[in-house]
C-alpha cells in the first residue's frame, strides 16, 4: 500500500512525501524489531550495544560504544547497567585512569547473540521485498539523502 493511501494524505512535494515515507517505514520496521527483541528481554539499543561489543572483539571504552550507537542516547550507561545485571556484558575500570571505563561482551552475551542471529535470519521481516540490486539502490539513496555518497 502506498504512503498516500496509508496516511490518507496528499503531499506538497515529492521531497516531503519521501521524508514522511522514510520516517513511517523506519517506525514500522522499528516496531517489528522491538517486538522481536522483547522475546529476548532486550531493547533495540541494548541489542545494538551487544552487537558493537561483539564486533569490537575486546573491551572498548564506554565512550567508544556511545560513538558507535545507531541511535544516540543519554541513557547508554543505564542501558549498559541493565546488560551487566543480566550477565551479558562486564565493566572494567582502567588501571591508569579510574575515570575511564571499558566494557566487553561476556560468553553469555555472545550465546544470546548467536540465538538472536539464528532466529532473526529465519523470520521473514528481515528480508525486504526488494531484489539485491534494489536494496543496494535504496542504500545508495539513503546515503545520498544524508549527504554521504560517492558517485
Amino acid at each position: 500500500m502506498k504512503i498516500d493511501d496509508i496516511l490518507h494524505a496528499t503531499f506538497q512535494s515529492s521531497q516531503q512525501k519521501a521524508i514522511v515515507n522514510i520516517r513511517f517505514t523506519s517506525n514500522y520496521l522499528g516496531n517489528i524489531q522491538n517486538q522481536f527483541m522483547a522475546n529476548f528481554d532486550l531493547t533495540m539499543p541494548q541489542f545494538n550495544i551487544l552487537r558493537i561489543l561483539r564486533g569490537a572483539k575486546s573491551a572498548i571504552s564506554v565512550n567508544m560504544v556511545k560513538e558507535r550507537m545507531l541511535e544516540k542516547s543519554p541513557n547508554t550507561t543505564r542501558l549498559m547497567d541493565k546488560l551487566i545485571e543480566k550477565g551479558l556484558i562486564s565493566r572494567i575500570r582502567c588501571k591508569e585512569d579510574k575515570r575511564v571505563v571499558y566494557v566487553e561482551i561476556t560468553a553469555i552475551g555472545l550465546q544470546l547473540l548467536q540465538e538472536i542471529d539464528k532466529q532473526f535470519n529465519s523470520i521473514s521481516f528481515t528480508k525486504l521485498d526488494l531484489t539485491d540490486d534494489e536494496a543496494e539502490q535504496l542504500s545508495f539513496l539513503l546515503d545520498k539523502a544524508r549527504g554521504n555518497y560517492e558517485s
